[in-house]
């Protein structure tokens, strides 16, 4: 951790494809102007009364726009007052903008610099002038408090552990293990920023999937340990065999998880393979953290990970074996009576929350997704009114003209394009002195965000531009951020199916080889696919659709283009956890009796209540990150909670065993030839006969001050 917070992390933000062609337009650009490739603002004014151009505006605006060229990180500010500015003053002299350009790149901006120069600007705002800034690093002014959806997310997981288990040790465990592990993941991360490609949004990603999957992970184990502790076997053994077993699972859980999000590299794009290395680092962390750092711990804490009154119970009775009771034995008979009722009902809740997956758009947000009360909306907000909708998101024509012939035919294709349907302008920059570089601002009549701007840039592409120059031999690249954002969005939609495909194959060849099974692989499979397509729904109804949108202050648009990819293969491994601790316990069952029905019935009243408490905790922590502040977190956020509750309680809690009892023993048919090939895993090892009666070192009930025990999960 000190390490890397001494190195610092080098995070990449580019979404750039490899020869594509708004890729192309881009280093056309910063080959020609490099002192213009740092990151860009703006800062947006409007007069309230009388118009930008009156003197004492003027006045005013330019003693601002002199202080913030002053400022330490300021390369240039181009104005709408000098002669080359005349396009910033919209039409009715009401509305006028600056352009920004930062001499140092984006992440070595500083976040207090940022502030300053919000505060500067914002200085001459009063009743003649409302003054804004728009553009991606003024979000640092706009941030919340730093780690504020962390630090929720870790509160609502110990009030939950702590209820769960009565104990507040017992509680603390889990907590330090995962803080712990994900410190040193996100230290990793940042580390191995310098030597690959790792995006920003990395940190914040593995931070979600880290609290969640450590917390998850500590808390199976503990559980398994207080189940031996109670069962007779000493503080030493009781953390061997919950190692031994739970530890076991966790591994497998863990790999999996690992190995579906490294499955992003079968998509081939830098910023996904970032985000899966930094992902899986911290991943791998809390899983060896999990089984190295929480034993020492529970060796410290010994017996008392019991609350009091289950120390005093032990004391007096002797060891016991937890059974299973209450809500969730009734809840297993239920499902064995009545299977075929319980798998039409999951079944028409899982398909009518997937129905607005279809209508899915991919994109990327942008300030007009920001909560109505921050500067950089309020700055879009401007602009739109003042210069159109697709002033936010202006395209490029980007061309390099050799020859006469190659300028007429440019001519052409601004005339061409002025013309089209859904431009709003398009204007040719003056010539650079000595360049050959030519760029063409085009602004579209729609928002960088609307479908009917990605159009446009596909009909530009294939028709218009090809057309207006088929008579020379000009090249004309189109970019521009929106240019680049509908590209990578186009590019991650057609591989998509292929990663699909190769996650659920993965998924069903792991659990075949754990479970000996055809139809269980299977059915976890079409599970997958259930909890996904579902997930996406919500987050189709909320962030695309805007129901509830402007509550959770996200704002309405299309889906972050990377979302499906990231959301598939943390799912898949999230679901595998689940689908691995409930089918083991049943298919232990099964391998003594050979019964289907008891296995399924015992397996899921053993092992429901463990599942549940788990998916309450990531439900706690995934949803705490709507209040990052970022629109892209949030969603991440939201959708993962979303797909955590349906697929443990109503997919593993009831279709699945609802399924597994109407399928019978087929469940467990796996043809002869190929038991014969597959190597033998086993997932998790049941648990060793408990030794002879022995004095037992628990620790007194009067050791500390815990409560009574509440809702304590099931030893497995």
């Amino acid at each position: 951790m000190v390490n890397g917070a001494i190195g610092g992390p080098k995070y990449s933000n580019s979404l750039t494809l490899p020869g594509n062609d708004s890729t192309k337009a881009l280093e056309l650009m910063q080959a020609e102007f490099p002192e213009q490739a740092g990151e860009s603002a703006s800062i947006v004014w409007k007069a309230k009364s009388g118009s930008v151009r009156d003197p004492e505006v003027q006045q005013k605006i330019g003693k601002m726009l002199q202080e913030v060229d002053s400022l330490p990180q300021i390369g240039r500010v181009a104005g709408p007052y000098e002669p080359q500015g005349a396009a910033q003053i919209s039409e009715n002299g009401k509305i006028a903008y600056a352009q920004l350009s930062f001499n140092v790149s984006f992440e070595n901006i500083k976040p207090d610099e940022v502030k300053k120069l919000v505060k500067t600007a914002k200085a001459v705002s009063g009743d003649q002038l409302d003054v804004q800034l728009g553009g991606g690093v003024i979000s640092f002014a706009d941030e919340p408090p730093a780690n504020l959806s962390e630090i929720v997310g870790v509160i609502a997981a110990a009030i939950i552990l702590y209820f769960a288990f009565g104990s507040f040790l017992a509680m603390l465990v889990p907590l330090v293990t995962a803080l712990f592990s994900v410190g040193v993941g996100l230290s990793t991360v940042g580390l191995l920023s310098h030597v690959t490609s790792v995006p920003e949004f990395s940190s914040m990603l593995g931070m979600l999937i880290g609290l969640g999957v450590g917390i998850d992970y500590a808390l199976f184990i503990v559980t398994r340990y207080r189940a031996n502790i109670n069962r007779g076997l000493s503080p030493e053994d009781a953390a061997t065999g919950a190692v031994n077993t739970s530890g076991r699972a966790v591994l497998f859980a863990g790999a999996t998880v690992c190995i579906s999000l490294l499955g992003m590299f079968v998509i081939d794009l830098d910023f996904l393979n970032g985000m899966a290395v930094a992902a899986s680092v911290v991943v791998l962390t809390t899983m060896l953290a999990a089984v190295t750092l929480l034993p020492g711990l529970l060796g410290v804490m010994k017996g008392r990970v019991l609350s009091r009154r289950q120390r005093r119970k032990l004391a007096e009775r002797g060891p016991q074996t937890e059974h299973p009771a209450g809500l969730a034995v009734r809840w297993s008979h239920i499902v064995e009576q009545r299977p075929r009722i319980l798998s039409a009902v999951a079944l028409v809740v899982m398909v009518a929350l997937a129905i607005p997956t279809f209508s899915l758009r991919l994109g990327f947000s942008d300030q007009g997704n920001n909560p109505s009360t921050t500067t950089t909306r309020k700055a879009y907000d401007l602009l739109a009114e003042g210069f159109g909708d697709g002033s936010n998101g202006p395209l490029q024509l980007v061309a390099v003209v050799n020859s006469p012939q190659e300028s007429a035919a440019l001519d052409s294709v601004v005339a061409e394009v002025k013309g089209a349907k859904g431009v709003a302008s398009a204007v040719a920059a003056p010539a650079a002195p000595g360049s050959d570089l030519r760029i063409v601002q085009v602004v579209p009549e729609t928002s960088p965000q609307s479908a009917e701007t990605s159009e446009l840039i596909t009909r530009l592409r294939d028709d218009i531009v090809p057309d207006a120059s088929a008579d020379s031999s000009l090249k004309v690249y189109i970019g521009g951020t929106t240019a680049v954002s509908d590209d990578f969005a186009d590019a991650l939609a057609k591989k998509l199916p292929l990663f699909i495909g190769v996650v659920v194959v993965l998924g069903f060849l792991l659990l075949m080889l754990a479970f000996r099974s055809l139809l269980i692989p299977a059915t976890a499979a079409l599970m997958n696919v259930l909890a996904v397509a579902s997930s996406f729904g919500a987050v189709v109804l909320i962030f695309q659709w805007g129901f509830g949108a402007d509550l959770l202050g996200v704002g309405e648009g299309p889906v972050e283009a990377f979302l499906p990819v990231i959301m598939l293969s943390m799912l898949f491994g999230l679901s595998m956890d689940y689908q691995v601790f409930l089918v083991s316990r049943m298919h232990e069952e099964w391998v003594h009796g050979k019964d289907n029905a008891t296995s399924v019935r015992t397996g899921l009243a053993e092992t429901s209540r463990v599942i549940n408490a788990a998916a309450i905790i990531m439900i706690a922590v995934f949803g705490s990150f709507v209040l990052s502040g970022q629109r892209a977190a949030a969603m991440f956020g939201l959708g993962l909670a979303a797909a955590v509750a349906l697929d443990a309680f109503i997919l593993r809690t009831m279709l699945v065993p609802a399924l597994m009892h109407l399928f019978g023993k087929n469940n467990w048919w796996l043809p002869g030839w190929l038991d014969q090939r597959m190597p033998h895993l086993a997932v998790e090892l049941p648990d060793e006969p408990v030794p002879a009666p022995r004095p037992v070192a628990v620790a007194s009930a009067e050791d500390d001050t815990e409560g009574d025990d509440r809702l304590i999960p099931s030893g497995r």
